[in-house]
C-alpha cells in the first residue's frame, strides 16, 4: 500500500492487482502542484481508463505531509502572472480534473494533513474523500485575488451546498477535518493509523464487485447530478445491457448457489 520516497518524479503513478494510485512526491513543498504535474495527470488517468485490470483510483501523498497544498506559488510570478500564462495554466487544471471526474473507474482522495486550492481541487473531482484527523482543508481564490473556476465550483456546491461552499470560497480559511466531515466535504474520516488501511481495504472491495454495475451506477449518478431527471435512450440500453451480461447471470447463480460471484467484466 504505502511506499517510500525512493521515486525521483513530482508524480507518479503504481498499479497493484486491480488497484492504481497516483502518488504526488514533493513532500518538501507540502506536494504543491507544478504545472507539468497538473499536464501529467491527465495522461495517468487515460492509463488508468485504458487498463482493463484496474478497478479502483486512489490519489494521495508520498507520505504523511500533505495530500497536495495547492499550487506552486513560485509559477504565479512567471507562468501565471499574465492572463495568457493563466489561461494555459488554467486550461491544463480543468483538463486534468474534467478527466478525474470522467473516469469511468471509481476514484477515492487519500487525504492527510494539508487539501489546498489545487489539492482540494482535485479531492473534489473524486468520488470519494477519505481523511484522518490531521485533514486541512480550504480553497483560497479570495486570498489572491482570484475567482474560482466553475467546474471547482459545481463540485463543491454539490458536496456541501451553496451556503457552506460560500463560506469556504469567501472567507479562504483552513477547515479542520472534524467541520469538513460535518459539511459533507469529507466521506469518512479515520484515525492516521487506520486511513491507509481502510482506504485500500475500501477499494478492494469496489474491487471485487460487478464492474458494469459499479460503471453504470457512476454513469447514471453523473448524469443526476447534471440535472437529468429521466432516462435517456442512451440510459435505458445501458441498464438493459446489463441483464444480457454474463456477469448478470454469474451474480444470480452466486446467489442462487449461497457463494461469492467471479465476475469478469473488466
Amino acid at each position: 500500500m504505502g511506499r517510500a520516497v525512493t521515486e525521483t518524479e513530482d508524480i507518479y503513478l503504481v498499479k497493484d492487482g486491480t488497484i492504481a494510485t497516483l502518488y504526488f512526491n514533493r513532500p518538501q513543498k507540502r506536494n504543491a502542484l507544478t504545472f507539468e504535474m497538473w499536464k501529467r495527470i491527465g495522461s495517468m488517468v487515460d492509463d488508468v481508463e485504458s487498463d482493463p485490470n484496474i478497478k479502483v483510483l486512489i490519489l494521495r501523498g508520498v507520505d504523511e505531509t500533505a495530500f497536495a497544498a495547492g499550487a506552486d506559488i513560485s509559477e504565479f510570478k512567471t507562468l501565471r502572472y499574465t492572463a495568457e500564462g493563466a489561461n494555459t495554466y488554467n486550461n491544463a487544471t480543468l483538463e486534468a480534473e474534467a478527466k478525474l471526474g470522467s473516469l469511468s473507474k471509481p476514484t477515492i482522495a487519500m487525504i492527510q494533513s494539508y487539501c489546498v486550492g489545487g489539492g482540494c481541487e482535485l479531492a473534489l473531482a473524486c468520488d470519494f474523500r477519505f481523511s484522518d484527523n490531521t485533514g486541512k482543508f480550504g480553497i483560497t481564490p479570495a486570498k489572491l485575488g482570484l475567482i474560482y473556476n466553475l467546474a471547482g465550483t459545481k463540485n463543491l456546491v454539490d458536496l456541501v451546498g451553496p451556503s457552506n461552499a460560500k463560506d469556504i470560497l469567501f472567507s479562504g480559511r483552513i477547515i479542520k477535518a472534524e467541520e469538513a466531515s460535518r459539511m459533507g466535504l469529507i466521506d469518512r474520516l479515520y484515525t492516521s493509523e487506520e486511513l491507509e488501511k481502510e482506504t485500500y481495504e475500501y477499494a478492494k472491495l469496489l474491487s471485487k464487485n460487478a464492474q458494469m454495475s459499479v460503471r453504470g451506477s457512476k454513469r447514471i449518478i453523473g448524469e443526476v447530478l447534471q440535472g437529468a431527471t429521466e432516462e435517456s435512450e442512451e440510459i435505458s440500453q445501458l441498464i438493459l445491457s446489463s441483464f444480457e451480461s454474463s456477469d448478470y447471470k454469474e451474480g444470480v447463480h452466486a446467489f442462487l448457489e449461497k457463494r461469492k460471484p467471479n465476475f469478469k467484466y473488466s
